[in-house]
């Protein structure tokens, strides 16, 4: 029988007043790799901070291999062996990996660093999680695969009996997923357990001996995740059997042109990329990272120059134009990192949602702003974004759950009523609730004739939601598909292969 190495009894945790934790009881195994799921907002994160001693339960237990563990502070739960790989990494791309590796315990030699026992030692680390490069090798010239096996390393060199990992393949590739896949698996077979949390319900079920659903600070699901299939997980998050995945849409896609691309070419980046995007219609953007999916749509906005080519919004050439003339004239892109690009993290609700809208705002002759006009436009659009309603206008958007912060991005700019919607990766990091809210608004503003380029790299998301799909490899289109041509296995063949011949839109 496996010997317990975690025994969480009975957690209650309240912010304020409101009770986050109701009672959560879990348990995992020395080896064992369990899976954590539920909404945004459902608690798994307040549960994560107490485990790291960020946060005291107000009651409740833990122990670790057998014995009471009571962290104070991270550096009691590292202590105890227990070690996190955060969505954002912790570490420093201006150092190498070495550095990284070693930052809060150098090896010492006469009190000076001993660097060439650090870099042996750092060698072995790398060796480890299969990294092949220099442990001299700066971090910030690093792939986000690459930067995920040094936090890996990092925490094994902590000897770490417990390896929490959070939505760990966001930023990551395919194939360096499978990578980590198979490391994970490795670390499992040395009796190192793990607790890996994430949106991805079929890494979930493929890579995980047992699942824990949260619901509402409730754990309202545990067991081997043999028995739980993908209904019955997605049925215990949102408490509600849910039929679809995406939500049915009439064909919307009208006759008017609202984007013209032709010939956008970029060094190193895209090559004379052409296609049209119609008044009402989704279309799709496929394809690898690095393929150039959202260089070109950071063209598009205007967050990068082409060096050639022509840009028409609405008939009109844009492409000398500012990017503050194009949010005017009707274009709006919600780009892929919603931390760094599409809030203010220190501000409130109210304050990011009227951040692009508010000069139509002020008055015309004293440009002063109609704080009570644009306060009941935000009521409006957030109501219509289904924006949760315990949040209050003032509170600072950074206490959010991820699905309820992108909710607030698309407010922000559905407040400027756009033309013509940029969506990169507009689910990424969510759950499956919010995901279909999203579909939902995505399928109503097509209907109501917005136009929207949406990028993902979920195939499924795009056949989902989109008329068309364009394919890109290597900064160019190699394929276009019709909703009725949709097909996994074509998408991924014309991304994947560098020799195809880029199709010509139709």
């Amino acid at each position: 029988m496996t010997a317990s190495l975690l025994r969480i009894e009975n957690i209650d945790k309240s912010f304020f007043g409101v009770q986050v934790l109701k009672g959560v009881s879990l348990q995992l195994k020395v080896g064992n790799l369990l899976g954590l799921v539920g909404e945004n907002g459902a608690g798994k994160s307040t549960l994560m901070n107490i485990l790291g001693g960020n946060l005291q339960p107000d009651a409740g237990s833990m122990s670790m291999c057998s014995r009471l563990y009571v962290p104070r502070t991270p550096r009691d739960a590292e202590d105890a062996g227990i070690a996190f790989i955060h969505q954002e990494l912790n570490l420093f791309p201006n150092l190498n990996i070495a550095e990284n590796l070693f930052l809060t315990r150098f090896p010492l030699r006469f009190g000076w660093i001993d660097r060439r026992t650090m870099e042996r030692l750092a060698t072995e680390l790398l060796k480890q999680v299969g990294l092949t490069l220099p442990p001299s090798h700066r971090v910030g010239n690093l792939s986000a695969g690459e930067r995920q096996l040094v936090e890996i390393a990092k925490a094994l060199s902590l000897n770490a009996k417990l390896i929490i990992l959070d939505e760990p393949t966001t930023s990551l590739t395919s194939r360096e997923s499978d990578k980590l896949f198979a490391l994970l698996n490795s670390l499992k077979s040395q009796g190192i357990a793990m607790i890996y949390i994430s949106h991805a319900l079929g890494d979930v079920q493929g890579l995980c001996d047992e699942v824990a659903v949260l619901r509402d600070g409730l754990l309202v699901g545990c067991g081997p995740i043999a028995a739980f299939g993908m209904s019955r997980l997605v049925s215990l998050m949102v408490g509600r059997k849910m039929e679809h995945q995406f939500p049915a849409r009439a064909r919307s896609v009208r006759s008017e042109k609202r984007l013209e691309v032709r010939k956008l070419s970029l060094p190193g980046i895209i090559h004379d990329i052409s296609f049209d995007l119609y008044a009402g219609e989704v279309l799709g953007i496929a394809g690898l990272m690095g393929s150039g999916r959202t260089e070109l749509a950071r063209i598009v906005f205007g967050l990068e120059s082409a060096t050639s080519g022509s840009l028409k919004l609405e008939g009109q050439e844009i492409a000398t134009l500012t990017i503050r003339d194009r949010i005017a004239r009707g274009m709006a892109m919600l780009t892929e990192s919603r931390r760094d690009d599409g809030l203010c993290m220190s501000a409130s609700i109210h304050e990011n949602i009227g951040l692009v809208a508010a000069s139509k705002y002020a008055s015309k002759r004293f440009g002063i702003l109609q704080e009570k006009e644009l306060s009941h436009a935000i009521r409006g659009i957030r109501d219509s974004v289904q924006l949760t309603p315990t949040a209050g206008g003032h509170q600072s958007v950074q206490t959010l759950s991820g699905g309820n912060q992108q909710k607030v991005v698309l407010a922000k700019w559905l407040l400027n009523a756009p033309s013509v919607l940029i969506l990169d990766e507009p689910t990424r990091g969510i759950d499956v609730g919010a995901k279909f809210e999203i579909y939902r608004l995505i399928a109503e503003l097509a209907e109501s004739g917005s136009a929207m380029l949406v990028i993902s790299s979920e195939i499924e998301e795009l056949m989902g939601i989109c008329d068309r799909i364009l394919v890109m490899g290597e900064g160019e289109i190699r394929d276009e598909l019709t909703q009725a041509e949709f097909d996994r296995e074509r998408i991924l063949r014309s991304a994947l292969r560098s020799d195809i011949t880029a199709g010509a839109p139709k």
